[in-house]
C-alpha cells in the first residue's frame, strides 16, 4: 500500500481545507443520491406488483399509474394500478415503501387515505410495501392496519407474499367477473 501512495492519500484528505462550499455539494450530493435510490426502491415494489397483475389479468389488462373515477363519479384519486380500468375500477392496488418517494412517511399515510375515502364500497384496494423499513413508522403501520382491519384496505402485502397476492387476485378476478 506504502508503494500505492495510500498513506500520502489519506493525508492529503485529512488535511484539506473544507469550507461552507463542501459541506453543501457533499450534502447535496448525498439527498439526491437517496432521493434516487428511494425512487428506485418504489419503481422496484410498483414493478413486482405488475409483474404478478400481468400474469393474472394479462397484458394491457388495467390501466397503470393513473387518477380512477371515484366514488362520487365526479371526483378522481391516483392510483398505481386500476382494475379493470380507471373509468370503473373494481380492484385498485397502491404500492408505497417507507423510503421509496423520498417524500415524507406521513405523505405516504395521506395517499393511502385518500385512495381509502375515494373508492367504492365494493372496490378493492390491496397495499403494496415494502415491509421491513416500517419499523421505524410502527404509528403509521398501525394506522394501515386498522384500515385492514376495518375493510378499508382488503389486504396489505410484502414482495415476500408474492404467492398469495397472485392468489388474491386470481379469486378477486373471479368475484368481479372480469374474465
Amino acid at each position: 500500500m506504502q508503494n500505492l501512495g495510500v498513506a500520502e492519500t489519506i493525508a492529503g484528505l485529512i488535511n484539506k481545507p473544507v469550507g461552507w462550499r463542501d459541506i453543501l455539494i457533499e450534502r447535496l450530493k448525498y439527498g439526491r443520491g437517496s432521493a434516487i435510490k428511494g425512487q428506485k426502491r418504489g419503481r422496484s415494489l410498483e414493478d413486482f406488483a405488475e409483474e404478478i397483475v400481468k400474469l393474472v389479468f394479462g397484458e394491457g389488462s388495467c390501466d397503470t399509474r393513473c387518477r380512477f373515477v371515484g366514488a362520487t363519479g365526479l371526483s378522481t384519486e391516483k392510483a398505481d394500478f386500476a382494475i379493470p380500468n380507471r373509468a370503473d375500477p373494481r380492484i385498485l392496488i397502491e404500492s408505497k415503501g417507507y423510503g421509496a418517494t423520498g417524500s415524507k412517511q406521513t405523505d405516504v399515510l395521506g395517499d393511502i387515505e385518500r385512495i381509502v375515502h375515494e373508492k367504492r364500497p365494493d372496490t378493492h384496494l390491496l397495499l403494496v410495501t415494502d415491509g421491513v423499513t416500517w419499523r421505524s413508522r410502527q404509528s403509521d403501520l398501525s394506522k394501515l392496519i386498522e384500515w385492514q382491519n376495518q375493510g378499508r384496505i382488503a389486504r396489505i402485502y410484502t414482495q415476500l407474499m408474492a404467492a398469495e397476492l397472485e392468489a388474491d387476485l386470481r379469486q378477486l378476478r373471479l368475484d368481479h367477473s372480469l374474465g
